[in-house]
C-alpha cells in the first residue's frame, strides 16, 4: 500500500484521473478497473485498513462467523446425531473471534496487494468535497491536503440506523456493526428487524442454541423473496425452536436488573441478555460535503444514480455500492464500480446480465435468481412450477438433510426458465447453475436432458424440472423443441 509522508501531505494540490472515496467492493473494483485502463487513481479510506464495511463489519465478518458457528456447533450433522449434538461442547466468544481475525487479516493483505500491483494510491483519511473537482482529505487533526480529479466516485457504504429511542450501550443493546465483537455470548438474544442482516444474525446465534426471539413490525419478511420459500424458511426456524414475532412494533427498551427488556406494542415484554437492533442502515454521507456539489441524499442517506452508468445528477460524480440502495450486495457493488469506471473513461462495458443471484447467509441459507411466482403472476405469464426436496436426493440422505427445497418456475408457452429459488444447505452455491441457464435463455429441456454428478444436491434441478414437466404434461401438449419467445408486455423477451 502506498502512503504519504509528511512532506507529501503538505502539498496543496494533487491531480488524479479518478478519486474513489471508500475502499469497499464498489470502490475497490472501480479503482482497479480505472488503473487497468491506464489512469491514475487515488483511493481515500476513512478506516485504519482498506476494505470498508464489507471486510471489517459486514459481509466477510458475518459470513465468517456463520461458518465458524456451523463448524463448532455441529449444526450440519444434527440430522444424523440429533439436535443436542455438538463438535465443541462449550463454545465461547473467543472461539468465534479467532477465526474472524485470521480471515480479516487475509482479506486486507489481498486487497492491499491488489492496489499495490495495479499502482492504485491509497490514503487513510476523511474526504470532504470542496467543489465538483476538489476534495479535501484530512489524515490527522492538523494535517490535510487537497486532491483534484475530473471524475470522482462515492463508495462510502452505510452505517447502522440508530434511532434515538433505542438505548444503545455497546454491551447489551447493540447495532449490527457491534455484534461481531461481543466479549461473551448471551444466553438469550432479541433481534429487532427481520431484514437480511437481522435474519442472518438471528439464525447464526440460534444455531449456537442461544434462545433467540426475532421481532419484525411488518407481518411479512423478505418480501423480495418468493413467498413459498419464505414460508418454508419460517417453518424451519419455528420448528427448531426460534420465537418469531411478526406484526409487532417495538415501543422501546428498558433495563431491569441490568438486562434489556424489549417493549412491544400491545404490552408484550421480551426480556433477554442482549438486544441486537438491525432495522436498516443509512448511507455514510455525514461530513462528505455533498451540499457543496448539489447532491441531496434521501432520508436514509442514499444517492440516486443512472443505473446504466452509475453517474449521479452531477456530471463526473459517480456513486456505487450500498450508498445507492438495493440490492446492497458485495457482488453487485463490484459490478457497479466497474460500470462506473468504464463509463467515466469512455471504455466499452458489456451490459450486466438480466438477472443476478441474491444470497442470504442465514441458517439455513437462501438464494434466488430471476422472477418470483408473485412477479410472474403480476406479468400475466402462463407458468408452471417444479419442486424438489433435498431429502429426495441421495446426497441429501448422505448429509442427513431433512429440510431444504428448490423451486423452479417455467414458462408454459416457451418452456424457458423464469426463476430459481432455493432454501437449504448450499443454496448460495447451487443457485449459479440456475443463473447461467436463465441468462442464456435456457429451457426445461436442459435440466431433463443433461446429466448431473451423482450423488449431489445439484440433482435437485433435474427432480424439480421433472416435477414441472409432469404438471405441464397435463395442462397442454408439449412441443418437441423450445419455441421462440413471444413478447409479453412489460417483460423482457428473455423471460417470456
Amino acid at each position: 500500500m502506498v502512503s504519504l509522508d509528511r512532506s507529501d501531505t503538505l502539498s496543496t494540490d494533487q491531480i488524479y484521473d479518478l478519486i474513489v472515496i471508500g475502499s469497499g467492493p464498489a470502490g475497490r473494483r472501480a479503482a482497479i478497473q480505472a488503473a487497468k485502463l491506464g489512469h491514475t487513481v487515488l483511493v481515500v479510506e476513512r478506516g485504519q485498513k482498506v476494505g470498508g464495511v464489507s471486510v471489517h463489519t459486514g459481509t466477510i465478518p458475518s459470513k465468517t462467523l456463520r461458518e465458524t458457528v456451523l463448524n463448532l456447533s455441529g449444526w450440519r450433522e444434527r440430522g444424523f446425531y440429533g439436535r443436542a449434538y455438538r463438535v465443541k461442547k462449550d463454545i465461547e466468544a473467543d472461539d468465534l473471534m479467532n477465526r474472524l481475525h485470521i480471515t480479516l487479516s487475509h482479506e486486507v493483505d489481498v486487497l492491499e496487494h491488489q492496489f499495490s500491483r495495479n499502482r492504485v494510491r491509497t490514503i487513510h483519511g476523511v474526504a470532504r468535497f470542496l467543489d465538483r473537482e476538489h476534495v479535501e482529505i484530512t489524515t490527522a487533526p492538523d494535517i490535510s491536503f487537497v486532491a483534484r480529479a475530473a471524475r470522482i466516485l462515492i463508495a462510502v457504504g452505510t452505517v447502522p440506523h440508530r434511532p434515538d429511542n433505542i438505548p444503545f450501550d455497546g454491551k447489551t443493546v447493540l447495532d449490527s456493526d457491534e455484534i461481531i465483537s461481543i466479549p461473551t455470548l448471551p444466553r438469550s438474544l432479541t433481534v429487532i428487524g427481520a431484514g437480511v442482516i437481522g435474519v442472518e444474525y438471528a439464525t447464526i446465534f440460534h444455531a449456537l442454541d442461544i434462545k433467540v426471539t426475532l421481532v419484525e413490525p411488518r407481518k411479512t419478511i423478505l418480501d423480495f423473496i418468493d413467498s413459498e420459500l419464505v414460508d418454508d424458511f419460517l417453518h424451519q426456524l419455528r420448528d427448531s425452536g426460534m420465537t418469531i414475532r411478526l406484526g409487532s412494533a417495538v415501543e422501546g427498551i428498558v433495563f431491569e436488573n441490568d438486562h434489556p427488556v424489549t417493549l412491544l406494542e400491545g404490552g408484550r415484554r421480551l426480556p433477554s441478555d442482549m438486544v441486537l437492533y438491525a432495522a436498516g442502515r443509512s448511507g455514510a454521507v455525514e461530513g462528505l460535503g455533498l451540499e457543496t456539489i448539489g447532491l441531496v441524499p434521501d432520508k436514509r442517506g442514499r444517492l440516486s444514480v443512472n443505473p446504466q452508468t452509475m453517474e449521479t445528477s452531477v456530471p463526473g460524480i459517480y456513486a456505487a455500492g450500498d450508498i445507492i440502495g438495493f440490492p446492497s450486495l458485495a457482488s453487485t457493488s463490484m459490478e457497479q464500480g466497474r460500470i462506473a469506471a468504464c463509463h467515466a473513461f469512455d471504455a466499452p462495458s458489456p451490459p450486466a446480465p438480466d438477472y443476478f443471484p441474491y444470497g442470504i447467509y442465514s441458517v439455513p441459507e437462501m438464494s434466488t435468481v430471476g422472477l418470483t411466482e408473485e412477479q410472474v403472476k403480476e406479468r400475466h405469464i402462463p407458468y408452471e412450477c417444479g419442486i424438489a426436496r433435498f431429502r429426495e436426493t441421495s446426497r441429501g440422505h448422505i448429509m442427513g438433510l431433512s429440510n431444504g427445497l428448490m423451486k423452479m418456475i417455467f414458462s408454459l408457452k416457451t418452456r424457458r426458465l423464469l426463476g430459481v429459488h432455493i432454501v437449504g444447505e448450499g443454496a448460495t452455491e447451487l443457485i449459479h447453475i440456475g443463473q447461467a441457464v436463465l441468462n442464456l435463455h435456457g429451457t426445461l429441456d436442459y435440466f431433463i436432458d443433461n446429466t448431473f454428478n451423482y450423488p449431489t444436491l445439484a440433482e435437485a434441478y433435474k427432480i424439480a424440472a421433472l416435477d414441472a414437466w409432469n404438471r405441464m404434461a397435463y395442462e397442454a401438449p408439449l412441443p418437441a423443441a423450445p419455441l421462440p419467445a413471444d413478447p409479453v408486455p412489460g417483460v423482457p423477451s428473455t423471460t417470456a
